[in-house]
Order: structure tokens, then sequence, then C-alpha cells
């Protein structure tokens, strides 16, 4: 059986903390003082819990509310961070990733969101170099997010041999 502990214990103390802090009213904390932080403590208490006992199918949550958080911090405060959708699924593969080290299973989805989110991150200079920035296939482009659709209704209600 899977040691419980870590999960609980995180989010208790991680929440604790957060309360702490939010009632102190310290100055130099009040813009971490977010919804985004406890996005990121949920997610560190997902990796201790998948790190720390042997959950390993908690890694990827872990990873993704982390990553989210981090990213709604970052977003606004350093200008080279991505605006983009594709940055939260970037924090995806990473998970994918991170839970095929462990598990050995996930390394296809982590390839496939890795390159979705490179698609989306770098959309504008892809298409430049490809030279597809004219109307009429820019207009067929702007419909991709359809094929998106398609297969992960594939993946949900169509089981491989």
């Amino acid at each position: 059986m899977k040691n419980q502990r870590f999960f609980p214990g995180i989010i208790l103390l991680g929440f604790g903390i957060y309360i702490i802090w939010k009632q102190a009213n310290i100055t130099f904390l009040s813009e971490f003082m977010t919804w985004s932080t406890l996005l990121i403590i949920v997610g560190i208490a997902f990796l201790a819990q998948g790190y720390g006992g042997k959950d390993y199918e908690a890694i990827m949550p872990g990873v993704i509310l982390t990553g989210f958080g981090l990213h709604f911090h970052l977003v606004n405060r350093l200008s080279i961070w991505p605006d983009a959708s594709g940055a939260l699924i970037l924090f995806i593969a990473l998970g994918s990733f991170l839970r095929y080290q462990k598990t050995s299973n996930g390394l296809g989805q982590g390839i496939i969101f890795l390159s979705l989110a490179g698609l989306m991150i770098f959309y504008e200079k892809i298409m430049g170099w490809l030279g597809l920035l004219t109307n009429k296939v820019d207009s067929i482009i702007q419909y991709w997010p359809i094929l998106l659709i398609v297969v992960g209704i594939y993946l949900l209600f169509f089981k491989r041999k």
C-alpha cells in the first residue's frame, strides 16, 4: 500500500503558511498571495506524494498544477515568459515525461503534447518559415483545433488493438 501521508501533510502545511502570511500582511509577499499560489501548493503536495510516497501517478497532476501556478505568476512578471496556451500544454508534456521516467508509461503522450506546445508557442514563426501566412492557407489553418478534437474523441472512445 502506498504511503498516503505526504499529500494531506503538504496541503495542511502549505495552506497554513499561506493563511499566516496573508494574515500577517507582509508587503513583499502580497503579490504572491493569489489563487496561483494555491495551485502551486496543491501541485507540490501531489509531487511529494508522487516521489515521496512512490505514488507515481501523482507526478503528472503535480507537475501540471505547479506549472500552471508558476505560469500565472510569471506571465506578467517576466517579459520572456510566453503568454500563450502552449506554455500550459508544455507543463502537461513535462508531467508526461516525468511520469514516464518512473512508470514507463506516457512517452507517446508526452511527445504529442510537446509537439503541440511547440506549435502553439511558435505558431507565427513556424508559419512564417513555411511561407504559409497567405490569406487562403491562413484561413484553413485556423481550423486545425478541429483535428485536435477529432484525435481526442478517437482516443476516448475507440479502443486500440
